[in-house]
């Protein structure tokens, strides 16, 4: 069995798998529990392919993991759309989540602005506010401002993004990468309402938050 997995991770595992090396050779049993962490390793920078749903203007998942509650939140205000509260979708990765991060829709990046910050438990709702993050601003075919957050956890000390200002980008495309667990935040524009269950699994690349116009046109996100 082939396990893809993403560069960045290349040498953290060969660092790993070095360190098993030399264990056994020094004394095998401690080849043992080498192997396992390289082992590890390797499952945690796996990137498996996805594959985006076939609707036009949808929004979907940047993150795999659990779904955090929704709430009404202003946006990063680094990103200059005011400090009126948005609709937050919080997506929450523990260490044994795919932690390759993917554009959540079709559109052209606007944004993209790195802020240093404190390393508070993912799951925590400050940790939107006060953590290390790297926001996009981009906006969707339909013409919708959606803001995508990578935030640091309490014990990721990575962010990785390749994004930059006026890149073309599509759903689904992966774009980063933040190191043992973290956490992905989605700001819908006004009105944008998602039909998703706080506490459900979230899919990167194929899971639907939303649809990007349907709000324009007061139809319900199905």
């Amino acid at each position: 069995m082939r396990i893809a997995v993403h560069r960045e991770g290349l040498p953290i595992i060969a660092g790993f798998v070095a360190v098993a090396a030399l264990a056994w050779w020094a004394w095998p049993p401690l080849g043992f529990p080498g192997g396992i962490i390289a082992l590890w390793s390797i499952w945690f920078f796996r990137d498996p392919d996805r594959f985006p749903p076939d609707i036009p203007g949808a929004i979907i998942s940047p993150a795999d993991g659990k779904l955090l509650p929704i709430v009404k939140a202003p946006p990063p205000e680094e990103m200059g759309m005011g400090s009126e509260p948005l609709t937050r979708v919080s997506i929450f990765m523990n260490v044994f989540n795919v932690h390759v991060n993917r554009v959540p829709a079709d559109g052209k990046v606007e944004v993209v602005h790195y802020r240093a910050g404190r390393f508070f438990n993912a799951s925590f709702d400050k940790a939107s506010i006060h953590n290390e993050r790297q926001s996009v601003r981009m906006k969707t075919l339909n013409g919708d401002d959606i803001v995508f957050v990578q935030i640091a956890g309490l014990i990721a000390r990575r962010i990785r993004s390749t994004l930059t200002v006026g890149n073309d980008v599509q759903a689904g495309a992966r774009f980063g990468l933040i190191r043992f667990g973290s956490r992905l935040d989605v700001y819908l524009p006004d009105g944008m309402e998602p039909k998703l269950t706080e506490g459900q699994s979230m899919v990167a690349g194929e899971t639907v938050i939303a649809i990007s116009g349907d709000h324009k046109k007061g139809n319900a996100v199905s």
